[in-house]
């Protein structure tokens, strides 16, 4: 049998009806978002079964809507599989993910972060203010000049994720995302606005780190070292 490693989705891959099915069929699932619910005071499930996208894609619902369902899958696959992994693993967001179904971080504190941490990235850039791109088919050199063209007059438009050899994910402010997406689609790129809510992995969130710092600080959670961590089975 082979090594499994487990990867956890970050922002964007929410989706109205997320985990509705896991909640249904599994006791397991149940229990995480009632959790979850009892945590952060309000009715999460309803959220993401059934409420309304724009809403569900607000950083502060968003964040805490994707760990809920990546924790009620996690434990769903130790429960029906039980393999553990040998390595667990996510990007931005989901390294959370991957931190509390190893067992680094408790549930309910981590539900409880997320949600400030959400809350904090959604107050750095007003909603519709900011935005994240996809791009594919085209030079990353060429994407690196259109944001630096772009990012004048208090706009700021920067490269925030290679995702691979053929897409780049873009952040910044509305406006100078818009600048950098029609002149890369006129040579020929492909682009893909991304469902956030705030231009992560940007500049424009340099004043949230130093408040979660601050937040942070507040928990009583322990973090396991890294190789520990890569290494830990969970129940």
């Amino acid at each position: 049998m082979g090594r499994i490693t487990l990867m956890f989705p970050g922002q964007g891959s929410q989706y109205v009806g997320m985990g509705k099915n896991l909640y249904e069929n599994y006791e397991i699932a149940r229990h995480v978002y009632e959790e979850a619910n009892d945590a952060i005071g309000f009715d999460l499930m309803s959220l993401c079964f059934s409420g309304d996208i724009n809403e569900l894609t607000k950083t502060e619902n968003a964040q805490p809507a994707i760990l809920a369902m990546s924790v009620a899958a996690y434990r769903v696959y130790m429960q029906e599989i039980g393999r553990a992994p040998l390595y667990l693993a996510g990007h931005s967001l989901g390294e959370i993910s991957a931190l509390t179904c190893s067992g680094a971080i408790n549930f309910s504190d981590a539900i409880k972060i997320v949600r400030q941490r959400g809350k904090l990235m959604q107050e750095a850039v007003g909603v519709g203010e900011g935005a994240m791109l996809a791009v594919s088919g085209i030079d990353r050199y060429t994407i690196a000049a259109e944001c630096g063209k772009a990012s004048t007059g208090g706009q700021i438009a920067v490269i925030s994720n290679y995702n691979s050899e053929d897409q780049i994910v873009i952040s910044g402010n509305k406006v100078a995302i818009n600048t950098v997406k029609e002149r890369l689609e006129q040579n020929g790129a492909k682009c893909t606005f991304l469902k956030v809510s705030a231009p992560f992995h940007s500049p424009l969130m340099n004043p949230v780190a130093d408040k979660f710092k601050e937040e942070l600080a507040n928990w009583h959670t322990y973090y396991l070292e890294p190789k520990t961590l890569m290494r830990k089975e969970v129940p």
